[in-house]
Order: structure tokens, then sequence, then C-alpha cells
């Protein structure tokens, strides 16, 4: 199909959806994105406007307007192209230039990766807090990318995969929009996880007739039931996603051929009695299971989904779901938020107002938060499962997975949480640190005389929301306190570390660490680590940061200068210099067959660095006569040689995934001289090793036999 022909298309389709849509605005957006876009390529070498275009299409079967069309067609133009946010203005208006520009990365401004992460998501955010559509443009957005992902490199696809698993999938969780999310999920676990993946594929595939001949048995049984009953009704059945029968396999640890309830089926009926009647028909068809009965009708998820769900065994003894709506819930369900502008043509402010005031109060919980602490408390805030507790007058409070009564308390008020002295779980008194579990009854026990939050408190709570309430307490009520304790603390570390003088009698290295965290003076900064609001671990880098920059300084009127060729007893041929010590950097722990490069020291002979090390590429122009060529000497290294080196195993939260790590190195002869590991959210690990090799090439055998284990997702160099 040619690009006038897929525009031809694309206009049809929303002709059929929206009689009243603008085409002559949306084929005006199509031509001016073909001219921003003209000689640009894809990486598979397609014209880069198909991408636009496809956006734009899944922009139309959400059924959004003709700007969030135009604004799709457009929403790479300012990222990647000349326009200018002025220009879009101009063009089609204030409108489609705000959703442009709310989807236009920072591609612009130097920050870290973190950092980075955390500015796009800020952005995006407030954008979205302001117009909702621009969060569905760039889900859109991201779905086309992933359906095409297969045309990046390797290391890019399981980086925007892990992104796209942790970030917009539990972003279109949250709008409600199921059927976007079950297909990110999808696309990403297949890069993520490719053997697993595949297992679940196939295992469908053998049992795709069994599965095909049972729904239909239960469709007829469940149907002729109604029908009998005067109910009208329209049920459609359904094999469950591959994620979801990914995450229940590695919950339970059993294989495809062990999970039963992987069938699903439908019921949508007129009106909510009906749904109810449907429940007692299914439950007198099939035995249900107990304490697997939803009720999402009474009290509805956060993102507006509302269901019944009940998990019954069929005749032949396999449990299946079977989920009950009306036709309206059953929209809201397949579209979420997008089903406002699909079926009632936008969303009017009274309910943006209320149903995203949940965007608004996570950025100002989050305003002056660091980027590493930004992007964990937004996955706990915006991303984690729910439990759902009720106040002692029947209200519902929903908040993560594994909070706490303290979250609770302080989800209600701050005065709530800050007179708290204890809580009652289901009329019973409990400990504060309780994890708090779905239907609890919990009430919360408070005194006028008590002193405010404890500072363990920190330690057990979920939610940023308490965090941020507990530490403004903290720091508005106990000032003098923070200060004593933030100066402690402080001083107790430089000192273990040695950088105590450094920091406190040297004033430019001071203010330095003042100016990086935003303090005005030194009290400032103790008062900030005494109630919380920075760790003395990020401070402590820093002042390692700028003696070390100091240092380079102070070395750069003192360099080394006489040079001959020589050879050195570590294995590393030096050009031109003498004799002298040579090290290997630690930040990129270089092996032979690595590029190096190496750098002279003073007092400490030549620093030998790999050429693709961060700190060889942020190198200033003052260091530049500093960097001396080395290679490796061949003939001098011996086989029995083994050099140190990090790596970091991402894999999926599977059990005996690290016994299976252990087994390979131990099977490789490799010594192991440091090992752990740790769980992340939504099902993912991280485990980091420091191992020795004899050279890159045992590296490279080693890494590619650790990508080979089931559930693991990469293995990356890291530094020590």
């Amino acid at each position: 199909m040619d690009m006038k022909t897929k525009i031809d298309f694309l206009i049809e389709r929303v002709q059929k959806q929206n009689s009243s849509a603008n085409v002559e605005k949306i084929r005006a957006a199509y031509e001016c994105a073909a001219a921003a876009h003209e000689g640009q390529k894809r990486k598979n070498g397609d014209p880069y406007i198909i991408h636009p275009v496809s956006v734009a299409e899944i922009i139309v079967e959400m059924g959004l307007d003709t700007d969030s069309i135009c604004a799709g067609l457009l929403h790479d133009c300012m990222e990647d192209t000349d326009f200018q946010y002025a220009q879009i203005e101009e063009k089609f208006g204030t409108s489609v230039a705000n959703l442009v520009d709310g989807v236009t990365r920072l591609g612009r401004l130097h920050y870290s990766k973190e950092q980075e992460q955390m500015e796009d998501l800020r952005k995006m955010l407030i954008a979205m807090a302001k117009d909702i559509r621009v969060i569905l443009i760039k889900l859109a957005d991201r779905l086309h990318n992933m359906r095409t992902i297969e045309f990046m490199p390797e290391e890019k696809q399981r980086s925007k995969s892990l992104e796209t698993m942790e970030i917009y999938a539990p972003i279109a969780h949250r709008l409600g929009m199921q059927k976007i999310k079950w297909e990110l999920e999808d696309l990403s676990l297949q890069r993520l996880d490719p053997v697993g993946y595949q297992e679940i594929v196939d295992g469908l595939a053998r049992q795709q007739n069994e599965h095909e001949e049972m729904l239909e048995r239960i469709k007829k049984t469940i149907g002729k039931k109604l029908d009998e009953s005067g109910i009208r009704n329209s049920i459609s059945a359904r094999v469950k996603h591959i994620y979801s029968i990914y995450r229940k396999m590695y919950a339970q640890n059993k294989s495809i051929d062990e999970i039963y309830d992987i069938c699903a089926v439908r019921v949508i009926v007129d009106s909510v009695a009906d749904c109810y009647n449907v429940l007692g028909y299914v439950h007198d068809l099939y035995k249900p299971i107990p304490g697997r009965f939803k009720d999402y009708i009474s009290t509805p998820k956060p993102n507006g989904y509302r269901s019944l769900h009940t998990t019954v065994i069929g005749r032949s003894g396999v449990p299946f779901e079977v989920q009950i709506r009306t036709e309206e819930m059953h929209k809201m369900a397949e579209y979420g938020v997008a089903a406002h502008w699909k079926y009632k043509q936008g969303v009017d402010k009274t309910g943006n107002e209320e149903t995203y005031a949940w965007i608004r109060q996570l950025l100002e919980s989050q305003q002056d938060t660091e980027a590493e602490d930004f992007i964990k408390a937004i996955k706990v805030d915006l991303f984690s499962d729910e439990v759902f507790v009720f106040t002692p007058k029947g209200d519902v409070v929903n908040l993560p997975a594994g909070s706490t009564p303290i979250d609770f308390a302080y989800g209600i008020h701050s005065a709530v949480g800050n007179r708290m002295i204890g809580c009652k779980i289901n009329g019973r008194i409990a400990p504060i640190d309780y994890a708090l579990q779905n239907g609890d009854i919990v009430e919360v026990l408070t005194s006028k005389e008590t002193h405010g939050p404890k500072r363990d408190w920190l330690k057990m709570i979920k939610t940023s929301e308490a965090r941020n309430k507990i530490k403004q307490w903290f720091k508005k009520e106990c000032r003098e306190e923070n200060i004593e304790q933030g100066r402690e603390d402080l001083d107790r570390e430089l000192r273990s570390s040695l950088l105590y003088s450094h920091f406190m009698e040297k004033p430019e290295i001071q203010q330095a660490v003042l100016t990086k965290f935003g303090y005005p003076s030194l009290e400032e900064l103790y008062a900030a680590i005494g109630y919380g609001g920075i760790t003395v671990t990020k401070v402590l880098n820093k002042v390692k940061d700028e003696v070390i920059r100091a240092k380079k300084a102070e070395e750069a009127h003192h360099p080394l200068t006489t040079h001959k060729h020589t050879k050195s007893d570590s294995g590393v041929i030096v050009e031109d210099i003498g004799n002298c010590k040579v090290k290997f950097a630690r930040c990129c722990t270089p092996i032979p067959g690595d590029d190096i490069i190496g750098y002279i020291t003073r007092g400490y002979g030549v620093s030998v660095h790999r050429k693709d090390c961060v700190n060889v590429k942020n190198s200033s122009p003052e260091d530049r006569d500093r960097w001396i060529k080395v290679s490796w000497d061949e003939n001098h290294i011996e086989v029995k040689e083994r050099f140190s080196t990090a790596l970091q195993v991402s894999t999926t939260d599977r059990m005996g995934v690290m016994s299976e790590v252990l087994q390979i190195l131990a099977n490789n002869h490799i010594n192991v001289r440091d090992f752990n590991g740790k769980t992340l959210s939504e099902g993912f690990g991280i485990i980091n090793i420091v191992i020795d090799v004899t050279g890159l090439s045992q590296l490279d055998a080693l890494t590619k036999k650790l990508r080979s284990i089931k559930g693991v997702i990469n293995v990356v160099r890291q530094s020590t």
C-alpha cells in the first residue's frame, strides 16, 4: 500500500468513526509531517512517515478527536525535524501544538539515564494532568514502536521492552486500557524472555483444540441457561494473554501444562441486576472456587474498571474464569479513558478533574525528588498492584500492595498520621507495620498527646505520600534536632571515608556539594539529612567526585614528562614511558581483549581504562595530554592469569534462577569474588557478580551461556 492510499484509508476510517471530524485538517497534518520527515528512514528502510501514520491509525481506533489524530501525525516533528512549536501552533492551533509538545522527549538536554527518564516522565505527567490525550498519543506511539521493534539492535530491544513493561503497560492499566496493556506486555515479554515466551506459545498451540472445544461447550451451556431465563446476552471466550500466563507460571513455579485456569468466558448483559442474576446461574451450573470471586461493580478499580469475576470448575475438572458486565462496562474495560471519546465524544472538565486527581497528587508529592527516588516512587504509587481496604464507616480506600496502616492513616489526612499511636484491623489490635490485605477494615487509633511520627516509620511505609508527609513533619517540627542528627551522620561517614578534611577545609568542594543539591548553607544540608530529605550516601558520592576532580586539576600542573617504550609486569605495554606502575581502573575493569587506553596519574603510575569507559568519554580538555597509548602484551599474559570484572544479570523473578547462574559459573571454573541479587518491581530481579576471567573471549563465552538460562533477560558488564 503506497502512502497516498494509506492516508486515504486512514481518513476513510476517521469518517466512519466520527462523521464530524475535520478531514481537511487531518490531511494537512499528514502533508506537513510528510514534508518534515522527507528523506528520513526507519531502521527497516521504510520511509519514516509510515510511523506517524501508523500511530494515527491507532489513535483513530481509540476513537480520539481530530486534534489528537493531527498530533499523532505530527508527534515526532519537534523532536526529529526542524519544525517548532510556533509553526505547529500557527498551522493547526494551540491544542495540537500542546499535544505534540507534551509527547516530545527532552532529548536536547544532558541528563544521566535516571535523570533523563525522570524528566521525560515528569514532563509527560504534567502535560497528562492538563490534557489526558497526551498519554493516549504516547501510548499509541509506544505501541507501534513495539510492534516494529525487531529492527532495532538487540540491546535497544531489551531496554525499550523493559521500559515498556515497567512504565507504559502499567500506565495503560491505570487508564483502564486493557487491550493496549495486554499487547504491550506480550510484545515486551517476547524480547525480554524469548525462550519463556515461545514456550507458552508452543504450549498454547498444543492445547488449542482442547481449549476451543471446552470453551465452545461452556458458551453453549451458559447461553442456553440465560436464554431460558429471558436474559439477553452476548457470550465470548478466549485464552488469557501470554504475559498473564507467564506471571502465573513463575509465581507458582509451574510449567504451562500445569496451569489450568488460562481460559476465560465473558458474558455481556443489559443491566447491573442481570449481572448478579447471571452470577447466580453460573454458580448453579458450575462449582465456584472459594476466595476467587471479585465484585468490581460495587467496588470499582481506581481506573474505573467494573465487572464481576468468578472462577469455577468445569465439568471436565478444569477451572476457568467468568467475567460478567454490561455493555457500558465492557467499553470502559476495553478502551478505558479513551472510551469517553470513542462513545461520548470527549471528557467533561468535571470528570477530568476528579478522575485524574491522582496525577496531580503524584506530581506534587514528587516535585523536589531526585531522579532515582522519583523513578522508584512513581513505580510504587502509580504502577504497583493495589489492595482495597475499608474505613470503619465502610468507605473504600485503595493503596499500593504492601501498604501498612501508617500509609492508610496518612492517606486519610496528615493530622491522622501524625497523631497515630496504633491501629485495629478487623476489630483487633494489630502492629502498625502489618501488610494490609484486600477487604481489611482499618481503624486508626490516635491521641492528642502524641509527639508525631517516629523516624523508623520511614522504613515501614510504602507510599510516597506518607513518606513525604512524615519528612515534612520532621522538617517543620524538629529543625535543631535534624541539624544535629544530620551533622553527626555526615561527619561520621566523611571520617570513615577519609574525606572529612577535604570537605570541611576546602570551601570550593563544600560549595560544589551545596550547589549540586540546591541548599543555601551547610546548616540546611545537615537539616535535610536529618529529616530524610537527602541521604548521606548521595552527599558522600558528590564529595568523592569533587575530591577526585580537584586532584586531577592539581595533577594537571605536574604531568609526567619522561617517555620511552617499555614493558610492564602487569601484561600491559605502555608506549613512551619508562618504568612505572600500572593499575587497572575499577570504573571499567579492563581485561585482555578490550580496547584500552592509559591515564598518567600522580604517584600511582598509569591507570588502564577501557576506551569505552565513561570516564574516558567525559574527561575534560585539560586532561587530554595525560591520556597515553597502551596495549596488551600478548607474549607476557599467561593463560592462568585472571583479571577481575563485574557483570549485572537482569532476570525475571523466577525461583531457582540464582542457583542456575552459580551452577554455570562453577561448571566453567570461574572464581566468584562477589555475588548478590535483589528483586525489583513487576516480577523482575537483578544479580550483580564480580568474577575473575582470563580475558574477553572467556567473558563473551560465559555471557552467552548466562543469557541462555531461562528467565535471564540480559547480561551486561558493570563497574565494580
